[in-house]
């Protein structure tokens, strides 16, 4: 009968290097997360979702599922830690980043007390676009909710405040600002009229109809499981056919609803909202990309990251 052989984790200060924790007769097959908890026994305020692991200082996290025994350590392993800081659930995260914007936005909409001069308080804009562009933001963030609660998976379960603080700053502001514009008394409807409002919401409709077709796509893949892990195809569904070209067709269809409301507005501030997006997913398309790339082997040479034979 072997005998077990038990580990022993020092846990330092990823700055000072100063010893934090010192576990004795550590089960080689604890995970990360059953060292954070145990861990968590000795500092109650830092939580696991707090708590990042390395075994460098400069090296990368170790994840939650990483098993002791498996990692590159001897029977004493040496970990690193850093303070993530104040960490909240997505529920939270969810009601900060996307009914604010919702909720920002209808307030300019309707118009309410000291937004512009008192004689314009709850008056409705003359123009159908001004409508129609309220339906459309305040569906794009409804759908978003909708996606996030029953649709999305998340490799963690919290997020660290001062990235939702960061986040609420970008997705609030904005939408205070291009909902000021469209709203506003003064605003000019598009150069081309109805024909430019209409080709512009069939495609923001198309495009809202494929980044959610999309999602479930991705959804229903990860829904099998780490050992069945393999890259995203196309399916029956024609709005998904967008991934023979592309690795992240997500990105392409929310950039594409965005440019679709800027030209349905003709509005600057959403432009520049579309384009900074654009920039933010292309830097996550890249990433993505690049992770399929090095993990498989057979990935199609066809696809680029976010746009058709472009980028």
């Amino acid at each position: 009968m072997s005998r077990t052989i038990f580990f022993e984790v020092e846990i330092l200060d990823s700055r000072t290097k100063e010893q934090l924790c010192f576990l004795e007769k550590v089960d080689p097959h604890s995970t990360i997360g059953d060292i954070k908890s145990l861990f968590h026994k000795s500092y109650p305020k830092w939580y696991p979702s707090r708590q990042s692991l390395k075994l460098d200082p400069k090296g990368k996290a170790l994840r939650d599922e990483d098993v002791l025994q498996s990692l590159p350590v001897g029977t004493t392993a040496t970990m690193y830690f850093r303070d993530l800081g104040p960490q909240l659930g997505w529920t939270m995260v969810f009601l900060a980043e996307y009914i604010g914007p919702l909720l920002i936005y209808l307030l300019f909409y309707f118009r309410m007390p000291y937004i512009y001069t008192h004689k314009y308080a709850f008056t409705a804009s003359p123009h159908p676009v001004v409508s129609l562009a309220c339906v459309c933001h305040s569906f794009h963030y409804i759908k978003r909710l909708i996606e996030t609660i029953f649709v999305h998976r998340f490799s963690h379960g919290t997020m660290p405040l001062r990235t939702i603080a960061r986040n609420c700053v970008y997705y609030w502001g904005f939408s205070a600002w291009l909902a000021y514009y469209i709203n506003h008394p003064l605003y000019t409807p598009p150069s081309y009229g109805e024909m430019q409002v209409n080709y512009s919401l069939a495609a923001f409709v198309l495009c809202e109809a494929g980044n959610f077709s999309i999602h479930l796509t991705l959804n229903n893949l990860r829904g099998e499981g780490p050992r069945s892990r393999r890259f995203p195809s196309p399916t029956k569904n024609p709005f998904t056919w967008l991934f023979f070209f592309v690795s992240c067709p997500n990105y392409t269809y929310e950039v594409g609803a965005w440019v679709s409301l800027s030209i349905m507005t003709q509005c600057v501030p959403v432009a520049l909202f579309a384009f900074l997006g654009f920039i933010q997913m292309t830097i996550w398309a890249k990433g993505k990309h690049k992770t399929y790339t090095r993990e498989f082997k057979d990935y199609p040479n066809l696809r680029m990251p976010i746009l058709p034979f472009i980028l």
